[in-house]
C-alpha cells in the first residue's frame, strides 16, 4: 500500500485522471460482461394463466429441476428447453383449462346420480363449453358463462331462461358486432333463450349489452371527440398550438321512436267511377164529385167525370272520387344528435416589448366573432336545433407540474440478495486486480522511464548529452525536474531499465564473495 501511495503521489494531475478513468472503464466493462454472461436466453412458456393453473405448472417445473423465471403472469424458460417442456407438461394435462365442459358428465353413474344432480352437471358442462368457445376469440382472455334455467318442474308456469357472460378482454373493449355475436352464440346454444336476454359484462367497463342507450352514449362521446379535434385544429392555425381549449357536449337521443304519418289532400281528388240512375212513373185515376148541395142538383157545378193523371221522373248520379294521400313511417333509433353545447377558451394574445417584457392583451370582439363563426361552421352548429356556443378570451394560468419525474433505474438497480452482493464483491476484486497489475505498470513504466540512476558522472558526457553510469559505463536517460530524487526509487528504476546487466552484476558479486570465503 505504501508503494501504491508513493506511485499515486508521484503522478501528475493528468495521469491521475487517466488512472481513475481507466479503472472506472475496466470496472464497468467487467461488470457488463458479467451481467451479460449471467443473463439467460429465456422465452415465454405460458402466459395469461389463472393462479391455480400457474401454480401447478411451477410445481411440475420444480419437480423436473427446470430453470424458469416468473414475470408477472407469465412463465419464462430457456429457449432450448421450451418445446420439450411444453410437450412433457401437455402429457400430464398441464396447464389445466380453467373450466370443464362435457367431460363432467363422464364421471356420472346411473346408480348414484339423481335427476337434480344430472341437471346441475349438465348445465355446468354447457357453461364450460360455451366459455371455451368464447375463449377462441383472441380479443378475450378469460370468460365465464352463467345460465339461469328453471327446468321442467310440475305445477309451475314455464319461465324464459336468461344468461350472463363475464369477459376479460386482452386489450381495449369489445365492439358492437362482437357483443352481438356473443349474445347470439349463447342464445343459439340454449333452447328458448333470446339474444336480448343475454347480458355481456366486462370486468372493467361494466355492462356492455342489455341497454340500448349504451351504444348511443358511446356514439355521442365519439362524436364529441371528433368535433373537439376539428375545432382545436382550426383554432391552432390562428392562435397557435396550446392556446385554445375546446369542450363539446353532445346530447343524443337515447330512446327509440316509430312514427306513422298519413296526409290526405282534399284538393287533389280524382273521379274513378260514376253511377247514374233514372226513374220515370205515370199514374191515372177516376174520382167521384164531392158530396154536397151541388152534387144533388141536376146539371149542377159539381158534375164531372172525375178523371186524373200524374207523371214523375227522377235521375240520380253517384260519382266515386279517389283522394290523394301520403303515408310515411319514420323510425328514430338512439344516437341522433338532439343538441350541441360548445365552450371555447382562447388564450390572450402575447405582446413582447423591446425590453423583453411580455404582456397579455385581450383579443378584440371582432376577432372573437370571427373565431366563433369559424368554430360554428367547423362543428356544424344549428341554432334552430337549440345548439349553443360560448367563446371567451382569457389568460391561461401557469401551474407547476404535478408529480415527480420517473426514477431511472441505475446499473445496480434491483433487489440485492446475498449471492448478488458476493458476485459484486468478486467483480470489484477482479477489477481492482486488473487496475493494479494492468493500469499501474503502464503508468509506472511511463513515469520511471526517465529516472536517473545513481552515480551520474557527467550530464553532458561524451555521448552527445547523455548521462553516463559510473558502475556500468553505459549511457542512460538524462534526469528531469519532475523525476523523484529518492535513491531507492532510482535504484528500482535502474534495475527495471537494465535487467540483464543487473543480473550479471549480482552473479559476479556472488561469485566474488564465494571466492573470498574460500
Amino acid at each position: 500500500m505504501q508503494g501504491l501511495a508513493s506511485v499515486w503521489t508521484s503522478l501528475g494531475a493528468s495521469r491521475r485522471l487517466i488512472a481513475i478513468g481507466a479503472s472506472v472503464v475496466i470496472f464497468l466493462a467487467v461488470l457488463l460482461l458479467a451481467r451479460g454472461a449471467s443473463q439467460r436466453d429465456l422465452t415465454l412458456l405460458f402466459g395469461g394463466l389463472e393462479p391455480a393453473a400457474a401454480g401447478e405448472v411451477i410445481t411440475a417445473l420444480d419437480q423436473r429441476g427446470a430453470v424458469y423465471e416468473v414475470r408477472g403472469g407469465a412463465i419464462y424458460v430457456p429457449r432450448t428447453d421450451r418445446d420439450m417442456l411444453r410437450m412433457s407438461l401437455a402429457g400430464e394435462g398441464l396447464p389445466q383449462i380453467g373450466v370443464q365442459g362435457y367431460e363432467l358428465l363422464d364421471g356420472l353413474s346411473g346408480f348414484g346420480t339423481t335427476s337434480q344432480m344430472f341437471d346441475a352437471a349438465y348445465w355446468r358442462a354447457k357453461e364450460g363449453e360455451l366459455a371455451r368457445t368464447i375463449l377462441a376469440n383472441p380479443a378475450i382472455r378469460a370468460a365465464r358463462v352463467h345460465i339461469s334455467s328453471a327446468g321442467d318442474r310440475p305445477f309451475r308456469r314455464p319461465e324464459a331462461p336468461t344468461a350472463a357472460v363475464t369477459v376479460t378482454t386482452a386489450a381495449g373493449g369489445l365492439g358492437k358486432q362482437q357483443i352481438d355475436a356473443l349474445q347470439y352464440l349463447v342464445a343459439a346454444a340454449v333452447s328458448g333463450l333470446q339474444p336480448g336476454d343475454v347480458a355481456i359484462i366486462d370486468d372493467r367497463g361494466g355492462l356492455l349489452s342489455g341497454a340500448e342507450d349504451l351504444s348511443a352514449m358511446t356514439a355521442g362521446s365519439d362524436r364529441a371527440a371528433l368535433l373537439r379535434a376539428r375545432a382545436e385544429r382550426l383554432l391552432a392555425a390562428r392562435v397557435g398550438p396550446g392556446n385554445a381549449v375546446v369542450e363539446v357536449s353532445v346530447d343524443t337521443v337515447t330512446e327509440a321512436e316509430q312514427i306513422v304519418e298519413r296526409t290526405v289532400d282534399p284538393e287533389s281528388r280524382i273521379a274513378i267511377s260514376t253511377d247514374v240512375t233514372e226513374t220515370a212513373s205515370t199514374a191515372q185515376g177516376t174520382a167521384a164529385g164531392a158530396v154536397g148541395v151541388a152534387s144533388n142538383v141536376p146539371d149542377g157545378a159539381a158534375g164531372g167525370d172525375g178523371t186524373s193523371s200524374n207523371q214523375n221522373s227522377e235521375t240520380r248520379a253517384l260519382t266515386n272520387f279517389e283522394v290523394s294521400q301520403v303515408e310515411r313511417q319514420i323510425t328514430r333509433t338512439p344516437g341522433a344528435v338532439r343538441r350541441l353545447t360548445v365552450a371555447v377558451l382562447v388564450n390572450d394574445r402575447r405582446d413582447l416589448a423591446e425590453d423583453g417584457t411580455e404582456t397579455l392583451i385581450p383579443r378584440t370582439p371582432e376577432e372573437l366573432a370571427d373565431l366563433t363563426a369559424l368554430v360554428s361552421s367547423a362543428i356544424g352548429l344549428d341554432e334552430a336545433r337549440g345548439d349553443v356556443i360560448t367563446l371567451r378570451s382569457m389568460s391561461f394560468g401557469t401551474s407547476p407540474p404535478s408529480g415527480s419525474e420517473a426514477a431511472t433505474p441505475g446499473l445496480l438497480a434491483g433487489p440485492l440478495s446475498l449471492m448478488r452482493i458476493i458476485q459484486l464483491a468478486i467483480l470489484a476484486v477482479v477489477a481492482l486486480i486488473l487496475g493494479l497489475f494492468v493500469v499501474r505498470p503502464i503508468l509506472t513504466n511511463s513515469a520511471t522511464a526517465a529516472l536517473p540512476a545513481p552515480g551520474v558522472a557527467d550530464v553532458s558526457g561524451p555521448y552527445g548529452g547523455e548521462v553516463i553510469d559510473n558502475m556500468t559505463n553505459m549511457p542512460i536517460a538524462a534526469p528531469t525536474a519532475t523525476q523523484p530524487v529518492d535513491p531507492v526509487s532510482r535504484l528500482r528504476a535502474m534495475i527495471a531499465e537494465r535487467e540483464s546487466e543487473t543480473v550479471q552484476i549480482l552473479h559476479d558479486w556472488m561469485d566474488s564473495n564465494d571466492k573470498e570465503a574460500r
